[in-house]
């Protein structure tokens, strides 16, 4: 499994925004005068790869650029005229330069590095499964009125998720969409709150509803359905508890269904742009956009990825929905000035090269108004893996430790959730931390509907709970080696951001 983690962001600061919009040529006049058509091609004689060709969004220049699309040996998969990107897939090694060319295309570039196949997430280890045995001997000790599993889920305990269900459980008027490997909706934890007709399969960049679509190929896929439950699990007397368990769940599979679960540019695209045409409020994004760990925009292919993904989720952005994202697992600081990534691109050879993560983005997470969200152990500390960063990291949430043990019948320090088939499951990561802010986004959502997307994370930051930089030194794992330090105040710092968040506030 390639990417399924909790993600990080770009801070909200307007300069920072606009920095970031004029370097990637986001702005209208970024088209460069050059010819209307590329070349004709003679042969496609190289792999069939895809691509995405962004442009200006009137419907006469995407025609022309459609037309040199085909000129350049390109046939257009699907064409999001509202955000001007074109999906496309090419035998023509020399496509992408051909296209960059024309008249209108403000950048195009390759979405993968090996050739088509018939998607990643940011877990961080292998899932635990709770035998039948381990779920008797759990459900002994729960209290009454609580779920069977639920003296497990210390997670919802540590930010009032608990005691906030009982005052409200979110609305149904809510819908998060956990944009993921797939949803399992036939789990019964999860199928009281599933929204079929916010859910499709994003898969190679166009949408498919076919019902059922949204669900996992198999039980390897199991990352979106346990995401799904720490959001949205319900109340009713059967294994665990979500955090927002009385609002709406949709799932858009983005993964693709091979056994590398890697989560291309166009089905990110796809994605965002359905969530925000189906009424969708919150998105979670428990990955990273593959094949790139770190997209450079000094790179055309990618810096028409972060293009193309930016277009889409500031599209959904506009459209009310506040997109929440994982900050990673590689206890990387991503305010550093320099990043070693060992693992790009992960689809074909990958090579150790040095970024600068102030340059080369992690998408969508260090994507403007995009809430970062770094994880938390049931001791309120950072997890050892969250990655982290100083104006970088919004809100924290828990993820699970496995050096942090908690009180609980199975002591473990992951986090308990719903997996495919009726089972459930120990994860920890930044994907696990992800979908307890975008649960307390959601029950801010129901408290106050009228909420922007941007009001929506400046009351999720003030209603956080800040620990402050610790004041030791910090030894995620407990091997005598300080593994991060920590920069900043007691209210906004490198480790949770504004704090921890806190669903029993959101409620009240």
């Amino acid at each position: 499994m390639a990417h399924l983690r909790s993600r990080r962001r770009l801070a909200l600061a307007v300069p920072v925004v606009l920095s970031l919009t004029a370097s990637l040529g986001f702005l209208p006049g970024a088209a460069s005068a050059t010819p209307l058509t590329a070349p004709a091609v003679t042969a496609a004689d190289g792999p069939n790869l895809s691509y995405v060709v962004n442009t200006t969004t009137d419907h006469r220049t995407i025609a022309s650029v459609e037309k040199a699309i085909a000129a350049a040996g390109g046939s257009v998969v699907i064409a999001y005229e509202q955000i001007g990107v074109i999906v496309v897939h090419s035998a023509n090694p020399d496509f992408g330069r051909q296209i960059r060319t024309v008249r209108g295309v403000q950048s195009a570039g390759a979405t993968r590095t090996s050739p088509l196949k018939a998607a990643g997430t940011t877990d961080e280890g292998a899932v635990q499964v709770l035998s039948a045995a381990e779920a008797a001997k759990v459900a002994k000790k729960a209290d009454a009125g609580q779920e069977p599993l639920e003296a497990d889920q210390w997670d919802l305990r540590a930010i009032g998720a608990d005691k906030a269900a009982a005052i409200d459980p979110g609305s149904k008027k809510v819908t998060v969409a956990v944009i993921d490997v797939g949803v399992d909706d036939t789990h019964p934890d999860i199928a009281p709150n599933f929204s079929p007709s916010q859910s499709a399969n994003c898969v190679g960049g166009k949408p498919d509803t076919t019902y059922g679509s949204w669900r996992p190929v198999d039980a390897d896929h199991y990352h979106g359905t346990h995401v799904a439950g720490e959001i949205a699990a319900a109340r009713n007397g059967i294994g665990v508890a979500g955090v927002a368990p009385g609002v709406r769940v949709s799932g858009i599979t983005v993964a693709e269904p091979d056994s590398t679960q890697l989560f291309y540019p166009e089905s990110v695209v796809c994605a965002f742009v359905f969530a925000a045409d189906h009424g969708v409020e919150i998105t979670n994004n428990s990955y990273y956009v593959d094949p790139w760990l770190y997209n450079c925009v000094d790179d055309p292919d990618q810096k028409a990825i972060v293009d193309a993904v930016n277009r889409a989720q500031l599209y959904a952005q506009r459209k009310g929905t506040l997109n929440v994202a994982a900050a990673g697992n590689s206890n990387d600081d991503l305010d550093s000035n320099a990043l070693t990534d060992a693992s790009s691109p992960d689809d074909s050879t990958a090579t150790t090269r040095t970024v600068d993560p102030h340059k080369c983005y992690d998408i969508p997470t260090q994507l403007p108004g995009v809430v970062t969200v770094a994880s938390t152990g049931v001791k309120g500390a950072k997890s050892y893996f969250s990655s982290y960063g100083n104006g970088v990291i919004d809100v924290a949430a828990p993820g699970g430790d496995r050096y942090q043990i908690p009180d609980t019948p199975s002591q473990n320090g992951r986090i308990l959730s719903t997996l495919p088939n009726n089972t459930y499951g120990f994860l920890q990561g930044t994907s696990m931390a992800t979908p307890h802010v975008a649960g307390v986004a959601a029950l801010l959502k129901s408290t106050y509907p009228w909420a922007t997307p941007a009001q929506l994370q400046l009351l999720l930051k003030a209603e956080a709970d800040n620990p402050g930089c610790p004041t030791a030194p910090y030894d995620g794992n407990g091997d005598g080696v300080v593994d991060a330090t920590c920069v900043g105040g007691k209210h906004v710092n490198g480790f949770y951001g504004a704090g921890i968040v806190n669903a029993l506030r959101a409620v009240k």
